[in-house]
């Protein structure tokens, strides 16, 4: 985590919003929790371990990192959060918080354990043989009235073992404020993921402690509904929860809305040891790469899908997928061919079966049909090439992306040619859509 900073690497432009987030973390405003929201895929991770690194060169607070998913399996949100508290304290304070919290810690197991028992009994009593149903109900009457007492003192303990826990955790914050960065709860199991929201309103709200929750808000709700049913309005149960969130940009700049994912896509091409002399990074591939990110929306986890098959392509074909003397026109559908098969798998069986339909691989490429081509500039763009290239070469719909009698089908004729590099490098009509099929069986370790 700590090699992750804004110093080394701010190529998405996040050092600003992060600086303004420190400032309320550390001002006067009650903003806890604090939601830092983002779709899979756009960094939220990174951008948590940079604030995070950014926020320690001050030395104000007790930073403490949670990764939700990896505690899960667990089912005790209130141990996962007190153990990560426990971890940052000095060796000489560890025992007497672990002391002062321990009625608290002990109240929330013994209800999850009794619960867990009831639950065992009542679905054993369903597969046991008959003639100990009897005896096992009884047994089970005995431990249900055991737990109903016990439950009872204990919530009779319930708010004074609150307020010790709470009082332990003021007497830590006093000397140095807390924030927890709880992360990926959105990975979460749904149960999880909302014990966990409860477990942070009922049990820490406590003065110098702070949350930042790194999510996707969409999937809480989801998480939400899934725990309460469809009718619960999930964002309205949010809001008794959240104090304050933010939405991290998907653009570097805004105001010409380059894509972070477009950098993202260069910068793991440039640091890549296998596509150093790939020539992916050059401007024709960066357009088309832009072109399907705005087209499908595509995630800083979906580039790195892309670069990472684009990788094992070039591994698995010896560095020669992507050599420094392939040409043009195979080295762009190849690439195409990576990207089909990281994001669409249907569409790649159905080349790799000889049952594509036309239309289906020009929706992907977000081209509808041939463009008319004069032979002067602008050319058609990439996409429109490769459509027209592949799609003459499904099975169905192949109409669209055949270009007219006459000039236009000359020029483009002309057009393809020059795609692929002219002379001998022009593949025939016929077995150009044979490119992404070898591609495709390298992926899939057929070839």
């Amino acid at each position: 985590m700590a090699d992750l900073t804004f110093d080394t690497r701010d190529e998405f432009q996040r050092r600003g919003i992060a600086e303004k987030v420190i400032s309320l973390l550390c001002s006067d405003i009650d903003i806890s929790p604090m939601v830092i929201d983002g779709g899979w895929g756009t960094g939220k991770t990174e951008f948590c371990q940079k604030l995070i690194n950014l926020m320690e060169q001050r030395d104000s607070h007790h930073l403490i990192y949670v990764d939700a998913f990896q505690a899960d399996h667990a089912d005790e949100p209130l141990l996962t959060i007190l153990s990560a508290v426990v971890s940052k304290l000095p060796e000489t304070e560890r025992d007497g918080f672990i002391t002062k919290v321990i009625p608290a810690v002990r109240f929330g197991l013994k209800t999850a354990l009794k619960a867990g028992v009831g639950h065992l009994l009542r679905q054993d009593t369903e597969i046991l043989a008959e003639e100990f149903d009897n005896e096992l109900k009884q047994a089970a009457d005995k431990v249900i009235d055991v737990t109903a007492s016990s439950l009872i003192k204990d919530h009779v303990e319930a708010n004074k073992n609150l307020e010790a826990l709470q009082d332990a955790l003021k007497e830590i914050a006093d000397q140095k404020s807390i924030v927890l960065f709880i992360d990926e709860l959105d990975r979460c199991r749904p149960d999880f993921a909302v014990s966990m929201l409860e477990v942070i309103k009922h049990t820490f709200n406590v003065e110098n402690v702070s949350f930042v929750l790194i999510t996707n808000t969409n999937q809480l709700r989801a998480s939400i509904n899934h725990c309460y049913g469809s009718d619960v309005d999930a964002q309205r149960y949010l809001e008794k929860f959240l104090k304050f969130t933010i939405s991290l940009p998907i653009s570097v700049d805004r105001d010409l809305d380059t894509k972070a994912s477009v950098e993202h896509y260069k910068n793991l091409i440039n640091k890549s040891q296998y596509l150093e002399k790939s020539k992916l990074e050059n401007e024709a591939f960066v357009l088309f790469i832009t072109h399907l990110i705005l087209e499908h929306s595509l995630s800083l986890r979906d580039i790195e899908t892309i670069v990472r098959n684009a990788e094992t392509y070039q591994l698995l074909t010896k560095n020669v997928g992507f050599g420094e003397n392939v040409n043009y026109g195979y080295r762009m559908i190849r690439l195409f061919s990576i990207i089909l098969f990281s994001l669409n798998p249907t569409l790649s069986n159905n080349i790799l079966n000889n049952n594509c339909d036309a239309k289906e691989l020009g929706d992907f490429l977000g081209e509808k049909r041939a463009d008319i081509c004069t032979g002067d500039y602008p050319y058609p763009s990439e996409s429109n090439v490769i459509a027209v290239i592949l799609g003459q070469e499904c099975k169905y719909s192949i109409e669209a992306y055949t270009p007219e009698e006459g000039d236009q089908n000359g020029y483009w004729t002309i057009l393809i040619r020059d795609f692929f590099g002219n002379g001998a490098g022009v593949p025939r009509t016929g077995n150009r859509s044979k490119i992404v099929i070898d591609t495709l069986n390298m992926m899939n370790l057929y070839s």
